[in-house]
């Protein structure tokens, strides 16, 4: 049994450094959002799933499932954690789709949280390094500052990518979080902003990084049955894929080619029915301003090693042949690891609703999310559409 599953409710957080708010505090109000915007009561939920990467190394709480199920006031109901790193929400977002379509469950609350500024930056470097190979890659010292700097590098070198082109993600996003409400960062840098910030792991800067984030965000997803009944304006998931890669750098055939986004983006491509010209904007993955380029090749928006030049003429602007990351992207709207797939997906929502407001991409008919994990070796990768 296989059945077409739809967004039928979104609501987040806005993202930033919230001294005062917890973890509990940051899901509750991104699920309670989600559940008033598709009109459903906490009796219609059959199951719960939770994107978080590590709460456990900052805040110290584990047994995340129960927790939000908890202070959700839904116990009772099937409330399972899901962690793929910075794609854990992208992946709980798949393990829902698979539970509906397959005829498990018809309606199904999906969160992705991360409370991270509660400890010290070193901590929660420390933290996220977990998601990179400890034995080859963390034991040696090296986090994803270095790791990304080594495929921007490898990516001048082999492409002849310049510093400024991938300082142009950068400003570009930053231009598109202003206009996001829900974004950490609401204002724009130049291109000499980005090439003058301080260095971090050359050829990286300080504003080609995302940025330590708390937040959260929740979708609902139901059955075409239960979709139709109870929503005007359903967001239909129509590719829903998981790829993955060596966990360590050094493994793979090259490391400017993210293997698991171009299997994964196909995967959904071929589940969607679509190519890469019927997307019409995508939110993708930029913890590193490299990061967008080497997406934006993997998903076939432009041929590999052009990810730069693609961005420098302007293709990726909101007008452009391909917006990419009308929200701010990780850079600018943040990046609380466990949220950012999810987020990704509501904003996919807001633009194919025509909601997105001052960033909304004109005649917007398919979107796309890429989530990733680690350097690359965890992607997923969502398509959307108001039509089936």
């Amino acid at each position: 049994m296989t059945r077409d599953v739809a967004i039928i409710g979104v609501g987040m957080t806005k993202f930033g450094e919230f001294w005062e708010r917890g973890y509990r505090s940051l899901i509750t109000e991104a699920g309670s959002k989600a559940i008033i915007d598709a009109g459903i009561d906490g009796k219609d939920i059959d199951a719960v799933y939770v994107g978080s990467m590590t709460p456990g190394r900052l805040i110290g709480q584990e047994h995340v499932g129960a927790l939000v199920a908890d202070y959700a006031g839904l116990t009772g109901i099937p409330a399972t954690r899901v962690e793929a790193a910075c794609a854990s929400g992208g992946l709980a977002l798949h393990q829902a789709f698979l539970a509906i379509k397959s005829g498990l469950y018809d309606i199904v609350v999906v969160g992705g949280v991360e409370k991270m500024t509660d400890v010290s930056t070193e901590h929660a470097t420390v933290a996220l390094a977990g998601a990179a190979d400890q034995e080859w890659e963390g034991f040696h010292g090296i986090t994803f500052p270095g790791l990304y700097a080594m495929m921007a590098r490898r990516h001048m070198i082999d492409y002849g990518t310049t510093e400024e082109q991938i300082s142009m993600v950068a400003v570009k996003n930053h231009a598109n979080g202003k206009l996001n409400p829900n974004a950490q960062f609401q204002y724009e840098v130049t291109l000499e902003d980005v090439l003058h910030s301080s260095m971090v792991a050359d050829p990286l800067r300080l504003l080609h990084c995302s940025p330590i984030t708390d937040g959260a965000a929740t979708v609902v997803l139901a059955s075409s049955e239960k979709a139709k009944k109870l929503c005007e304006r359903p967001i239909w998931v129509r590719g829903s894929a998981i790829a993955t890669d060596t966990l360590s750098l050094h493994e793979r055939k090259s490391i400017t080619r993210v293997e698991a986004s171009i299997v994964a983006g196909k995967k959904a491509y071929e589940m969607a029915g679509v190519k890469p010209d019927d997307i019409d904007f995508a939110e993708v993955h930029d913890c590193f301003t490299i990061a967008e380029i080497l997406a934006i090749e993997s998903l076939g928006f432009c041929k590999m090693g052009e990810g730069g030049k693609t961005t420098e003429n302007g293709e990726t602007r909101i007008g452009g042949r391909i917006p990419i990351n009308t929200s701010g992207g990780l850079k600018a709207k943040g990046h609380p690891v466990g949220a950012t797939g999810i987020a990704q997906a509501i904003e996919a929502t807001w633009q194919l609703r025509g909601q997105a407001e001052k960033r909304q991409v004109k005649g917007a008919k398919v979107g796309l999310a890429q989530n990733v994990g680690g350097s690359g070796a965890t992607c997923t990768v969502h398509i959307f559409s108001p039509e089936k």
